[in-house]
């Protein structure tokens, strides 16, 4: 499989159809469960430009007052998150062979015309733990990076169905989303019509 960066690893194609569809429906259970929402970025308290919600244990949010970080419960409805589905810990296991599981599965939905900036993943106590990140819907060009938000960074193609690890040498690099690429809009499956463009599925392993 293709390695992007020392400890990144790229898996296209990872989950077929019939994976991608079940996944589909598994997801669409969690937003049922736990609908989506807009975080804000600290300070500033400017909306991002993606929806989103979790499963887990601890569910990743941000806002103007407490910043970047991880709460047990939604912070609309005041329920604590669904669990995460028995499929993606089974991924989980199969691709980072980290003994223990993820705790916080953060479900993004991009619109058509959203993006996600350069930044690291590190609201997290456990920097051995990989991350795995697994795409559904329109391809995006995802731009990926070293430990400095200077260094030089590389563009990968993200289609519906592939799976990224990063961990290691790569735990703490810059990376983020350019752009959702108009020409391969491909549909999201169809559990989850309607809800965007794409939806990517970042697991975490958090404390």
């Amino acid at each position: 499989m293709p390695e992007i960066a020392p400890g990144a690893i790229h898996y296209p194609g990872f989950l077929d159809a019939a994976a991608q569809e079940a996944l589909a429906r598994e997801i669409a259970d969690v937003i049922a469960q736990a609908p989506l929402f807009v975080s804000r970025m600290p300070k500033s308290g400017l909306p991002m430009s993606v929806r989103m919600t979790n499963c887990g244990p601890l569910g990743w949010m941000s806002d103007k007052d407490k910043g970047y970080r991880y709460e047990p419960r939604h912070p609309e409805t005041g329920a604590p998150w669904p669990p995460i589905p028995q499929m993606l810990l089974d991924v989980w296991d199969a691709l980072t062979g980290y003994p223990k599981p993820p705790e916080a599965c953060l479900v993004n939905v991009y619109a058509e015309d959203a993006k996600m900036g350069l930044h690291q993943d590190r609201d997290e106590a456990d920097f051995d733990a990989p991350i795995l990140s697994l795409s559904l819907g329109a391809d995006c060009r995802f731009r990926f990076g070293g430990r400095k938000r200077s260094d030089k960074t590389i563009a990968v193609t993200l289609s519906s169905g592939d799976a990224l690890v990063f961990g290691g040498p790569a735990r703490l690099c810059f990376h983020g989303v350019d752009k959702i690429l108009p020409s391969m809009l491909t549909p999201l499956p169809a559990p989850l019509a309607g809800l965007g463009a794409r939806v990517n599925l970042t697991l975490r392993r958090v404390t």
